[in-house]
């Protein structure tokens, strides 16, 4: 059978409900930290409503999505084994790509924000907070090499903190209420639509990560329970954010100062506690802030390692991210995460979540094709019997909650800015170009069965890559042209002189420039898209329809190894 696949040598470990739960809420929340920039953007009114709205149309819908498919599918490596599931072994890799590069670049931010924070409490210059994000990578990767039962425990114990540090915000607030905390409802300046456009994002980034869980599903002796601890995870995290920040606008008002960062008049929720407990309040809660920090950090950890892990065994990455220790740890895994963040974290917050936003937008968008897919080829009746996890309300709820997460990530990807949006080419191409040189460099599926997964001989790809390829490349285009009529419309004249005035030189700093970029790839992308997908179809479809029933049967034993059978076949 050949060596031991990394997968197989993982530490099994066995998690309490209650663990999985603090762990989700690390990866999503951890505070309502961040919340500060959304009230300023988009006006107290607004922000509480999206805070209330969007648990309904954008946690509930994701979070089933997962618990469904995590479900079906309790692999390591989550999001990418789903798309792998689904649609082989192209665009499985293209959402591993999406998941780990963001969640890469993600671990940077929360270094950023801990040195944030603490430089609210002792001044430091620039170098004292490189080493304090250091001295953050550190500790926390050596927690994670320990493994991920002492991980559970400590984010536990982060978590406790994070509760009372805003349930005391929340009490405090509410206790001295002052000020009408939904007045003015949005941003007078730039009216309801612009006000939703420039906090949506930060509203959506608060609600993310639920998927996160999965990635190290594998390793768990009992991966059933995350859909469970999804739902449970859902109303926590929404009162964290809806309570203090009513409670906090209502004790001190003053909407338009409110900001993460500190002087010059901003306020945010410790000043609840500096204006009517003390300063010593004030202080404590920044400190816990940090806490929350750290343990968002300390989970990405986790995630991150684990997501090229996978896509290593799969022989589609560098092989020595597969390698566990003898305790079935992904030591050196972790440790080249460790290395990446600390270079990453010479830059700044703002730049980190420009390049990680939009590719966890595109993550999502596949994550609902893949509901859609799995669904056809597995029927949920057999599921049900199984006593696997199905969202609820039939094909009406599938619809329903699947046209919620399209419609935000389609908004969310345009409404960022033109430089936020010409930012996501360089991943979206970095992933195109990658496959095919790692396939090229390690033949992936190929390895394992090249009766199911040949290669082309001509492209050296696999059947089917050329096809997939240019459906990627097609959509791009399309996103593309799309994206230039709706930013045309929407950022108006005015954003020539924006993007001067917030970069000053540079690519971002010249909207024309980069409108034509826009349109210019929109129209050769789309054009090219369709020619490769014409030219697979032409050379491999009969190809591809004949490898179909083998690819399905290896799919349907990695299931019954899964979880004890598939679904629909007695």
């Amino acid at each position: 059978m050949g060596e031991e696949r990394g997968t197989e040598s993982l530490k099994k470990t066995k998690m309490t409900t209650f663990g999985v739960v603090a762990l989700i809420y690390s990866f999503v929340a951890a505070g309502a930290f961040g919340i500060e920039e959304a009230i300023s953007a988009s006006g107290p009114g607004l922000t509480i409503a999206m805070l209330l709205i969007f648990p309904f149309i954008w946690s509930f819908p994701l979070c089933e999505m997962v618990g469904e498919l995590g479900s079906i599918f309790p692999n390591e490596g989550g999001v990418y084994a789903w798309g792998r599931a689904a649609f082989g072994e192209f665009w499985g890799w293209q959402v591993g790509w999406w998941s780990g590069a963001s969640t890469w670049i993600c671990q940077a931010q929360y270094t950023a924000l801990v040195a944030g924070y603490a430089a609210k409490i002792i001044e430091l210059t620039p170098s004292q907070e490189y080493m304090i994000k250091i001295g953050v990578v550190v500790v926390f990767t050596i927690i994670n090499i320990i493994g991920l039962d002492w991980l559970e425990k400590l984010e536990t114990v982060f978590n406790v903190a994070v509760f009372v540090a805003f349930a005391a915000v929340a009490v405090v607030g509410f206790m001295n209420w002052h000020y009408n905390p939904i007045e003015p409802f949005c941003n007078p300046e730039i009216g309801l639509f612009g006000s939703a456009g420039e906090g949506v994002a930060i509203i959506i980034w608060m609600y993310c990560g639920y998927e996160c869980m999965s990635n190290m599903a594998g390793e768990m002796e009992n991966p059933q329970i995350i859909p469970k601890a999804m739902r449970i995870s859902q109303p926590l995290i929404a009162l964290t954010y809806v309570l203090p920040t009513l409670a906090a606008l209502a004790a001190i008002g003053q909407w338009d100062a409110w900001s993460t960062d500190q002087g010059a008049g901003m306020v945010g929720y410790a000043d609840v506690l500096i204006q009517y407990v003390g300063q010593w309040a004030g202080v404590l809660f920044v400190i816990i802030a940090i806490i929350s920090n750290m343990g968002i950090f300390c989970s990405y950890i986790a995630h991150g390692s684990r997501a090229f892990f996978v896509m290593a065994d799969d022989d589609m990455f560098p092989k020595a991210l597969c390698k566990v220790d003898k305790r079935g740890i992904p030591t050196l895994s972790i440790l080249i995460l460790a290395v990446f963040t600390v270079i990453c974290c010479q830059f700044d917050f703002t730049t980190l979540v420009m390049a990680a936003t939009p590719i966890q937008l595109y993550l999502y968008l596949l994550m609902v094709a893949c509901i859609y897919k799995v669904r056809k080829m597995y029927p949920v009746e057999g599921r049900r019997k199984m006593g696997l996890t199905v969202m609820p309300g039939g094909n009406i709820g599938l619809a329903f909650l699947s046209a919620c997460v399209i419609l935000i990530c389609m908004f969310a990807i345009y409404a960022n800015g033109t430089d936020y949006f010409v930012t996501g080419y360089v991943v979206l191409g970095l992933g195109l170009v990658m496959y095919i040189a790692f396939k090229w460099l390690y033949k992936g599926d190929f390895k394992k069965d090249p009766v199911a997964f040949p290669l082309n001989q001509t492209t050296k790809l696999g059947v089917g890559d050329m096809r997939d390829i240019g459906v990627y490349t097609l959509l791009v285009g399309l996103m593309s042209l799309i994206g230039y009529v709706f930013l045309l419309f929407y950022e108006g004249e005015e954003a020539y002189e924006y993007y001067l005035e917030e970069y000053g030189t540079g690519l971002f700093s010249n909207y024309g420039a980069m409108m034509h970029i826009v349109l210019g790839l929109g129209i050769v992308l789309t054009i090219v898209g369709f020619a490769l997908y014409k030219y697979g179809m032409k050379t491999e479809s009969a190809q591809i329809a004949d490898l179909a029933k083998a690819r399905k049967e290896r799919l349907d034993e990695e299931l019954k190894e899964l979880i004890g059978g598939v679904p629909g076949q007695d």
